[in-house]
């Protein structure tokens, strides 16, 4: 007798550590899938204000930085809050001259599982007015969603074109 309750205990044991021992299984997904081609449309939308916004010579971060962004530029130290990001962008508007043209391409977009945040990888380029590239760089915005839609918090761009030589 006391051999059968010795062995129930030892299997009561290994089947406790068996089963104590197995990894569970994490269900990632949420009960709302996130709709990546709608969040990456409103980047798109976005960064195509933020375009019109220069070309238009109108240097106001308006709806695209939050109060509370950081950006950091080659050259330069972080610009801290939309009212030094706005005052950079005044400065850097008076290097484009009146034909000069930029674009943004948000080439790929990078969502969390619940869609409140996104890491947008893209691409800029300036032309002049006979469509000849003149500056050309990639960048990396971080955008939360804040009130029902995205801000960028965070971003960073970095030309790809030559360094002028030196003198």
């Amino acid at each position: 007798m006391k051999n059968k309750i010795l062995k129930g205990a030892l299997l009561s044991w290994t089947l406790l550590f068996v089963i104590a021992c197995n990894p569970k299984k994490v269900n990632l997904s949420t009960d709302s899938e996130v709709d990546s081609e709608k969040i990456k449309a409103e980047i798109v939308a976005i960064e195509a204000k933020m375009a019109d916004m220069y070309n238009l010579r109108s240097a106001a971060s308006e709806e695209y930085y939050a109060e509370d962004a950081i950006s950091f530029s080659q050259n330069r130290p972080p610009l801290v809050g939309k009212f030094a990001i706005d005052k950079s962008l005044k400065e850097d508007l008076t290097y484009f001259d009146k034909g000069d043209k930029i674009s943004f391409s948000a080439n790929e977009i990078f969502p969390s599982n619940d869609g409140e945040q996104v890491v947008e990888i893209g691409s800029y380029k300036v032309v002049d007015s006979t469509k000849n590239t003149i500056f050309r760089g990639n960048y990396m915005s971080f955008f939360v969603k804040r009130d029902g839609k995205y801000v960028c918090i965070r971003d960073m761009g970095a030309s790809d074109m030559p360094e002028p030589s030196k003198k």
